[in-house]
């Protein structure tokens, strides 16, 4: 599956309101799954816990489908989000990203 075909089989759980009540429940769900990642790579780094692999995966579908659902609703489509990010990073990291090039970069 490309994320053009995870995009229009996610929509399909997308409610039919107001844009801006839609667009705001998508990035709170966003940024709560987004907080549960972080949960699970902080209880394993932090905590000493082990890594909850298929936890992990399961909440990074979760962000997936919430961004997707923005994306969406804003007439994005995700092949072209991710080109366009992989194109930012190429010109902001030509060579690869490194601690230097981060601090001297220039885009």
């Amino acid at each position: 599956m490309n994320f053009n075909e995870y995009q229009e089989l996610s929509k399909r759980t997308m409610p039919n309101e107001n844009m801006k009540k839609v667009s705001a429940n998508y990035a709170l769900g966003l940024t709560g799954e987004s907080g549960e990642v972080a949960d699970i790579i902080k209880k394993w780094v932090f905590h000493k816990h082990d890594l909850d692999r298929m936890e992990l995966e399961k909440e990074l579908g979760d962000v997936l489908h919430y961004l997707s659902g923005l994306a969406t609703l804003h007439h994005f489509n995700l092949e072209d989000v991710a080109q366009a990010n992989i194109d930012k990073l190429k010109k902001r990291y030509p060579e690869g990203f490194s601690s230097e090039a981060s601090r001297n970069r220039t885009v």
